[in-house]
């Protein structure tokens, strides 16, 4: 056994700052109130169900990993989030749809507690979306420093010891990185003249980070992922990771594409399209808004199946990615992937998947496990980018000069190796050489 890793214990209450109270974000607060009563069970969170094999098969030692390492119960989480609606919990989870109105008047007074303060929003980064409940300021400069207030505030009014901020928000506009994300002081320079680079999740991740507070990016959004933020984060101690989260088809992508590539069975095609009608799907209807998503979706093919190292399986990959906003079907998304396989003497085959899914159901998990591991990784004195939370993205960000891992069986072994890691036990190589010797 290696020496373990110091981890502060995970005394007293935990914030979450959620940025945006939509579908995701109320139906993740909504679960855990419930999961915390007993009243349902915490399906879909690594944190709270799965476990960590620690030593040889033989030894039969496969604790839960909340109890291997030290998490946050979830008894102690305190609430708080912006949005640009005025809508509380209750009201919003209801509007959102997600989880049946008998569940929530079960919570209806924790949830109707929730008010959130008005948000950092313009609408030129989200254009399908406008509301009333937003800050105003002078400067993008000034509107971190409300932030930063806000969350001191709420700091002192719950008597939080920790925090972590989710970004939950909407889909940007897609942007690249530009000299106004190279420095720090460029960053602030652009704030103070409010240039068009610095969006409004941006100025989320800089008040956070300014603030010692782990941030992950559950939208595909340029945000923390720029050189000015990334020494930020590691200046001040704060954990980053993001983003988008992996939900439904590409979850589906990371799955079953490790498989085919595994077996070195050809993909000539991949035609993926999904039907959805929530928030999330109306904001997707606008171009530049599904351009940033469309990037983050259709790189995962290219990272797992490596066309680079084998061409002949994978180099004339056509990969074809659609999103259609359909209202009647709420937060219950529809995907179909039609694939287009080439097997043994150049034979055609063909794999088709017909997913129904429901997407906040599938992200809420994800939201609570990045709370409790960014939390973990706070304790720890870790830092910076987390690539070993990757497993929850589909663009995970990672150090610049690496490609992302998004097979999601590494990403998962990733996860596991660093809270052994953590724990001063021994990787698993699942080499099993030494049941033979």
């Amino acid at each position: 056994m290696k020496h373990p890793v110091e981890i502060a214990p995970a005394s007293g209450k935990l914030g979450v700052l959620l940025v945006g109270m939509g579908a995701v974000s109320t139906t993740f607060i909504a679960g855990t109130l419930l999961i915390r009563r007993g009243l349902a069970p915490a399906i879909g969170s690594l944190a709270e169900m799965g476990t960590v094999r620690l030593g040889k098969r033989n030894e039969g030692r496969s604790p839960l990993i909340k109890e291997f390492v030290q998490l946050a119960g979830l008894d102690d989480l305190v609430f708080g989030a912006w949005d640009i609606f005025e809508e509380n919990g209750f009201e919003a989870a209801t509007t959102a749809g997600v989880i049946e109105p008998a569940l929530l008047e079960q919570i209806r007074p924790e949830l109707e507690a929730i008010t959130p303060w008005p948000a950092v929003f313009d609408q030129k980064y989200v254009k399908r979306l406008a509301g009333t409940n937003v800050k105003t300021g002078p400067t993008k400069l000034d509107l971190a420093e409300q932030l930063r207030d806000d969350i001191r505030r709420f700091k002192e009014e719950h008597s939080v010891e920790r925090l972590v901020m989710i970004w939950c928000g909407s889909t940007e506009i897609f942007m690249t990185p530009s000299d106004a994300h190279q420095s720090l002081e460029a960053f602030e320079a652009a704030m103070a003249a409010n240039a068009d680079e610095i969006s409004s999740s941006m100025v989320y991740a800089y008040a956070a980070l300014k603030e010692g507070i782990p941030y992950a990016n559950a939208a595909p959004n340029l945000s923390a992922d720029v050189p000015a933020l990334d020494q930020l984060a590691l200046d001040m101690g704060s954990p980053v990771c993001g983003k988008d989260l992996k939900t439904g088809q590409t979850l589906i992508k990371t799955i079953v594409a490790p498989g085919l590539k595994a077996r070195l069975i050809g993909v000539s095609g991949w035609y993926s399209t999904n039907i959805l009608g929530n928030r999330d799907g109306e904001v997707l209807d606008d171009p530049e808004s599904f351009k940033t998503k469309e990037e983050s979706k259709k790189s995962v093919l290219d990272y797992i199946l490596q066309p680079d190292l084998y061409p002949e399986l994978y180099d004339e990959l056509c990969h074809v990615v659609r999103i259609n906003y359909y209202p009647p079907r709420g937060d219950n998304k529809e995907g179909w992937d039609n694939i287009d396989l080439v097997g043994w003497l150049g034979y055609p085959m063909q794999l088709k998947i017909n997913f129904l899914c429901r997407d906040s159901i599938l992200a809420a998990p994800i939201v609570l496990d990045l709370v409790l591991f960014l939390d973990l990784a706070k304790r720890a004195g870790m830092s910076g980018i987390q690539e070993w939370l990757s497993f929850y993205f589909k663009s995970p960000v990672h150090a610049p000069g690496l490609y992302p891992e998004h097979d999601l069986f590494i990403q998962l072994m990733k996860l596991k190796n660093t809270l052994r890691y953590m724990r001063g036990e021994e990787l698993i190589t699942h080499l099993g050489l030494e049941y033979y010797d």
